[in-house]
């Protein structure tokens, strides 16, 4: 008689280890304002004039390779060429990224503030033994600010990862892995990831980690915490409804109107990990 052939499978079933969360737009800064101000601000000067829209396309990515991707839009290109004879060159990226940096923290500055509900959150993951972590498309030199800022309001994570630490921001998820090295997490799906940008989400699964996508307070929707009250329900449902598709196709395996909600979401990733499940 043959003997019966089994495969088996190792599976993870203890607790979240760590969470990892974006700054703009998922801890503080509701609505991602700080980085849009700069980067309009910063092409204004140019005499090249960009859209808000504009400014958000490529949110979530390390600054320089931001401004890169805004020089290689087609019809900034045209702008700029009508306006300076030639198209944007390398030594323009390098000049206009040392002209930003004064420029975000500037606006930083401006835009310190926690996003309702993280304090609460804070505590529960403090209170089920959570590591925290924060990681961020800005550099170490725009950050420091914004650091002391949110420790005076109470949020000092255990792990702050900036892209100018790793060899290449997202979406590539060197960040998330050094927040977990630094965390001293040995479980990548006991991670997880918060972030309101596509970029961020799309980070957070190429480092094996669960996903949260913050779709009202972020880049998504983009507007202040007052500009969002002063909707009326039905504009708000109807922008709700666009970011949280937006999210979803992104590959999210939750998503959350501001980090206010994430309770819930973590507390049913414990509970699908204790199950044996993965990311």
């Amino acid at each position: 008689m043959t003997a019966p052939i089994y495969q088996f499978e190792r599976r993870y079933t203890g607790p979240i280890e760590a969470v990892i969360m974006d700054w703009a737009g998922t801890t503080v800064d509701f609505g991602s304002m700080a980085p849009i101000r700069a980067f309009q601000r910063l092409f204004a000067d140019e005499g090249v004039p960009i859209s808000e829209a504009e400014a958000r396309g490529p949110m979530g990515t390390e600054k320089r390779e931001h401004i890169r991707q805004l020089c290689a839009h087609p019809r900034i290109q045209d702008t700029w060429k009508d306006v300076k004879g030639a198209l944007p060159t390398k030594a323009d990226i390098d000049r206009m990224y040392d002209d930003f940096v004064p420029l975000q923290i500037d606006a930083i500055a401006q835009t310190a503030e926690l996003i309702p509900g993280l304090t609460e959150a804070l505590d529960w993951m403090r209170a089920n033994d959570i590591r925290i972590g924060a990681n961020t498309g800005y550099a170490g030199s725009m950050i420091e600010g914004l650091l002391a800022r949110a420790a005076e309001q109470g949020y000092t994570p255990d792990s702050n990862v900036c892209a100018t630490e790793v060899p290449k921001g997202r979406p590539y998820p060197y960040m998330s892995l050094k927040n977990a090295m630094d965390l001293g997490v040995q479980h990548l799906c006991a991670c997880v990831k918060i972030d309101d940008t596509l970029t961020g989400i799309e980070e957070g699964l190429n480092a094996g980690m669960w996903t949260i996508g913050v779709a009202v307070s972020g880049n998504e929707v983009g507007m202040s915490l007052e500009a969002w009250q002063a909707l009326n329900p039905e504009e708000q449902a109807l922008r709700r409804t666009a970011a949280y598709q937006r999210m979803i196709g992104s590959g999210a395996h939750y998503v959350i109107d501001s980090i206010a909600d994430v309770i819930p979401c973590l507390e049913e990733i414990a509970a699908r990990l204790a199950m044996g499940e993965k990311p």
